[in-house]
């Protein structure tokens, strides 16, 4: 691998973060702003990326299994918290 192949693919990885950073960020102050408290804003917000996902021609399989997969891996985050405070 040259170091323009590490670059670039330091560039992608900024890229994923800052995208997922961002889509967070935003549902968090959504979520806080909320007027409807009983339409919580997460299950509407991951209902609506599983479909544009899927608009985008990633395959129902592929979906499930990254939201299963990081469900799965959220509590070694976590670390076996419930909330971050």
């Amino acid at each position: 691998m040259t170091d323009l192949d590490q670059e670039g693919r330091d560039q992608w990885q900024l890229r994923l973060s800052d995208c997922v950073y961002q889509l967070s960020a935003t549902l968090k102050d959504l979520h806080e702003s909320n007027p409807w408290p009983e339409y919580p804003v997460l299950p509407q917000a991951i209902n609506h990326l599983m479909t544009e996902l899927w608009d985008r021609c990633f395959s129902q399989t592929e979906i499930r299994t990254a939201f299963e997969a990081a469900v799965n891996d959220l509590p070694r985050y976590a670390a076996g918290e419930e909330v971050r405070r």
